[in-house]
């Protein structure tokens, strides 16, 4: 066992100045590459066995969309060593919950269990590394699963097309303009030699983190990890991460969507800078002004002055290698959507126009660090963020830090990056009005 951070260790538990108990944790990386980050946590007796692989559809080829999304549900399919169906039963007869999920940049799955049924969490995700089922009958059984997620999640629910439709026009060359539940008459066409392509090159130790947070020993969990991973061979083909220059908008791109909806809506989606830059930062601080809560700028603005909204709101789809600034609005009955985009216009306007007050500044940053803290009140949030860290930035201590970025963003740094890409040639606007219109 290759020993890389272990000093990382953090010493004591210090209250720092947010309030928040300073996370402990080690980490350390097997032979074969797979890293590991324990954080050991007596408080109740259970304990969160993630693993993150650094995979998503960001890294999917031409035609084979959807893949990223579709092996999350493959992998529950089971394994050489457990049956069909039984993964899911394995773990909720023995107490706990299990998940998963996929981004654009990375695919997570995750057993809370109690904390005696550690080793049985390991081993099932050694099982999903080492060996999972990967054939025609399970393939064939998740494209309906698939199929079915995206008509009841996307396809059927109103305005739930928006992602698809605002990637597609904010990104023309980087694969981000796919989103993660990907392509149907893609996944159709696709082989099971592609989808075993796939496991093969991204389901792999050194592509992977193993993060585990809970009531654990942590020489036992250290033990119990290289009994069940440290056996498991380095993955012998590269593993391909995007490397593309996603040239500029060139210009508001505008479109109109009819949907089965009641009420028109706006969606608007500004290109903005890679998680973890200071612009990035900043523009995540600005979707807490504008629309987090009922004192927030456009909801006192659109919702209670103008009653241009039915509901408003504003958010950071952040991205490892880009992302968008999202603002989107439902519109009152009778409502003109001319005069409903001029409202947010003028609100985000006024970001980009004045400082916003010492006041506003510091409810921003109050609101930040209360949801910093709480994103790690549990220990299965723990492990998460653990793993993002690393993965994302290479410092799993962002966990205790991340927090300084912010306050380090000053109210003229708002206005700067308000000023650089909340502009109308950064942006998709995009219109949806009901089909009968």
């Amino acid at each position: 066992m290759k020993k890389l951070l272990l000093a990382s260790l953090l010493s004591g538990l210090v209250i720092q100045s947010y309030g928040q108990t300073q996370i402990e944790f080690e980490e350390y990386t097997l032979d074969n590459g797979l890293h590991v980050i324990l954080h050991e946590d007596h408080s109740t007796p259970i304990v969160a066995v993630t693993v993150l692989y650094h995979v998503g559809s960001k890294n999917e080829k031409p035609g084979r969309t959807g893949f990223a999304h579709f092996f999350e549900h493959l992998m529950f399919e089971g394994s050489k060593n457990i049956e069909r169906g039984e993964f899911m039963k394995i773990v909720q007869s023995n107490g706990g919950e299990l998940n998963a999920n996929t981004t654009h940049d990375r695919t997570f799955y995750y057993e809370v269990l109690p904390s005696n049924q550690l080793e049985l969490g390991l081993w099932l995700e050694s099982e999903r590394m080492l060996h999972a089922t990967v054939d025609i009958e399970g393939v064939e059984t998740q494209r309906e699963v698939v199929k079915e997620e995206k008509r009841l999640r996307i396809d059927n629910q109103p305005y739930m097309s928006f992602m698809q439709n605002m990637f597609s026009k904010a990104y023309k060359v980087h694969p981000y303009k796919n989103i993660p539940i990907g392509s149907m008459e893609d996944l159709n066409a696709a082989e099971i030699g592609d989808f075993a392509d796939f496991y093969n090159t991204f389901y792999v130790p050194n592509n992977a983190t193993l993060s585990i947070a809970g009531d654990i020993d942590p020489d036992r969990a250290k033990e119990l990890i290289e009994k069940y991973f440290g056996s498991i061979p380095k993955g012998t083909k590269d593993i391909p991460q995007p490397d593309v220059n996603e040239p500029p908008l060139g210009g508001e791109v505008v479109d109109t969507v009819y949907d089965n909806i009641q009420l028109p809506a706006i969606f608007i989606g500004y290109r903005m800078p890679p998680q973890g830059t200071k612009d990035a930062y900043a523009l995540d601080m600005l979707t807490t002004l504008l629309s987090d809560g009922q004192s927030s700028r456009m909801y006192k603005s659109l919702v209670d002055d103008e009653q241009l909204a039915l509901f408003v709101q504003a958010f950071p789809f952040a991205l490892e290698q880009g992302g968008l600034f999202v603002t989107l609005g439902i519109a009152n009955m009778g409502v003109d959507l001319a005069s409903f985009r001029t409202g947010i216009d003028k609100q985000v306007a006024r970001v980009r126009d004045e400082l916003i007050t010492e006041r506003e500044y510091q409810k921003v940053l109050n609101k930040l660090e209360n949801d910093f803290i709480a994103s790690n009140s549990g220990v299965a949030g723990i492990a998460e963020n653990l793993a993002n860290y690393h993965v994302y930035f290479s410092d799993a201590n962002l966990i205790n830090t991340e927090i300084e970025k912010y306050r380090e963003v000053t109210r003229e740094d708002l206005q700067q990056a308000a000023r650089k890409y909340l502009v109308n040639n950064n942006r998709v606007l995009l219109y949806y009005l009901p089909q009968n219109q």
